[in-house]
């Protein structure tokens, strides 16, 4: 017999992207964290296409780290070495945040616990001005300019800011970061000069640790978890053989009118290794 699974809580570590999965799918975060169920389907046509993109938005994101902990951008150039890393890398460096004064924390991980587990996020980057005013950083290579609606209503934007407030006080002299202190800034790669900024608030911040502190309640109170109803969802999801939704999966440039692929997964920057020179 196989052995039964554990609760929830004694196997999870939560995150943006897993409660976003559950809100998604219930039965995809099943698949996802709890069997852990390897080699899943394509998520998107063209799959060579898709991947190629993965993995330049991942070594944007470690250029930009890169350069933010003191890296010259002049040893940094060479790297951007596809045409989508070259416009990428010469967008942040004539639009990246004017940030002097801040102290910043390029890659940051933050946690804590709720609902006997934990929460953790891992931040492209937290800028903290002496004045306790804090700024979350968040690079997008979005090939669409997503919706500030649709953003403002993603896991990622709540768990980040209300994480901030419940874990950054370290980075603050020990003093808490308030909300009304706290600014999310989406920055698109392909839309430099666009970025969606999302300031916060008290009201807000209790309502988003409250609907945290509910969702990890519901999973480790869950004796199931079904399918999501809207079965559109599916066509880009790698688990839809796992629940008969399908074979064939959906095309790349249909997704991006609201979501980044890179969502379906977590950066490892340990994975793609250290720069050389």
């Amino acid at each position: 017999m196989p052995e039964p699974r554990p609760t929830p809580p004694a196997i999870l570590t939560y995150s943006q992207s897993s409660l976003q999965d559950y809100a998604d799918c219930p039965r995809r975060f099943q698949l996802r964290y709890l069997d852990r169920l390897k080699w899943p389907g394509v998520e998107t046509e063209p799959a060579l296409e898709n991947e190629k993109r993965q993995v330049e938005g991942q070594l944007f994101h470690r250029l930009v780290q890169q350069h933010l902990v003191g890296i010259p951008a002049e040893r940094l150039e060479k790297l951007a070495n596809t045409p989508d890393l070259s416009r990428w890398w010469d967008a942040y460096l004539h639009h990246r945040p004017e940030l002097t004064g801040y102290t910043l924390y390029p890659e940051l991980s933050l946690s804590a616990p709720v609902g006997g587990t934990r929460l953790m996020a891992k931040f492209d980057l937290v800028a903290i001005h002496p004045d306790g005013k804090a700024l979350i950083y968040d690079w997008k290579t979005y090939q669409k300019r997503t919706r500030d609606e649709w953003l403002a209503a993603r896991w990622q934007t709540r768990v980040y800011r209300s994480l901030l407030v419940q874990a950054g006080s370290h980075l603050n002299g020990g003093r808490p970061i308030l909300p009304e202190s706290i600014e999310m800034v989406y920055w698109f790669a392909n839309y430099p000069d666009d970025p969606a900024r999302f300031a916060y608030t008290s009201a807000q911040f209790k309502r988003d640790w409250s609907a945290i502190s509910r969702i990890v309640e519901e999973i480790a109170a869950s004796g199931s978890f079904p399918m999501t109803e809207d079965d559109s969802r599916c066509r880009f999801c790698p688990y839809r053989s796992y629940c008969d939704r399908g074979v064939v999966a959906g095309d790349l440039g249909d997704i991006e009118a609201e979501a980044e692929l890179d969502e379906v997964f977590d950066i490892n920057f340990e994975q793609i290794g250290e720069i050389e020179f």
